[in-house]
């Protein structure tokens, strides 16, 4: 059966372009144009498109409503969108009006975009997935920053690694956005892994080496 797809952009706001939270990994002049490839083809393919938009109280450091960093990137801005939903914790569920859009639009499957790849996509990817939907990640349309904090450090590759794999072995199909046209177009379903054989592929090699 032909999946009910919705395109779910999260978070394409000027704070990881401009502000203090800068994207490094894929860095964003590989996301960006991909995500806008993606609108594109869910467009031209009758997939409604949902605009997330992260909101922090006033004088917040990062996303303070109204300000430039909370405004959605220019080129996402200017393209046409089924829902806009405003969210102010990292998952797109949580207290925002979009399930219940979803379950009136009858959606079975979630395509997410935008950023962070750790972080919101993450949240969102769990809840929906919890929730049965199936849902899709494209990985050169998300991205991550570096942390450092007392439990360690890791780069914004390490971060955006590590997430994907772990979406993929359990959660979700993880593809680059050229193949999920292409299963757009096609109706091809993407390949999903799976936690049993995530490992065993893992230590297979290590045995292996």
């Amino acid at each position: 059966m032909k999946p009910r797809r919705a395109l779910l952009v999260i978070d394409v706001q000027n704070e990881y372009f401009t502000g203090n939270l800068p994207i490094e990994y894929p860095p964003t002049e590989i996301s960006l144009p991909n995500i806008t490839r993606a609108i594109d083809a869910a467009r031209a393919a009758d997939i409604p498109v949902i605009i997330i938009q992260h909101t922090a109280p006033a004088g917040a450091p990062i996303f303070d409503k109204g300000s430039p960093g909370w405004e959605l990137h220019a080129e996402i801005a200017k393209r046409p969108y089924a829902a806009l939903f405003e969210k102010t914790s990292a998952s797109s569920f949580a207290g925002t009006g979009l399930g219940e859009w979803l379950t009136a639009h009858k959606i079975d499957t979630l395509t997410i975009v935008g950023y962070m790849t750790h972080n919101c996509d993450a949240t969102t990817t769990f809840d929906a997935a919890g929730s049965g939907y199936s849902v899709e990640v494209l990985s050169d349309a998300t991205g991550s920053l570096p942390y450092e904090n007392r439990a360690g450090a890791a780069s914004a590759e390490e971060i955006h690694r590590v997430f994907t794999v772990v979406m993929h072995s359990n959660f979700a199909a993880v593809l680059e956005t050229s193949a999920w046209i292409e299963s757009v177009e096609t109706g091809r379903a993407p390949e999903r892994g799976n936690l049993l054989v995530s490992n065993q592929t893992a230590r297979n090699k290590r045995g292996a080496a």
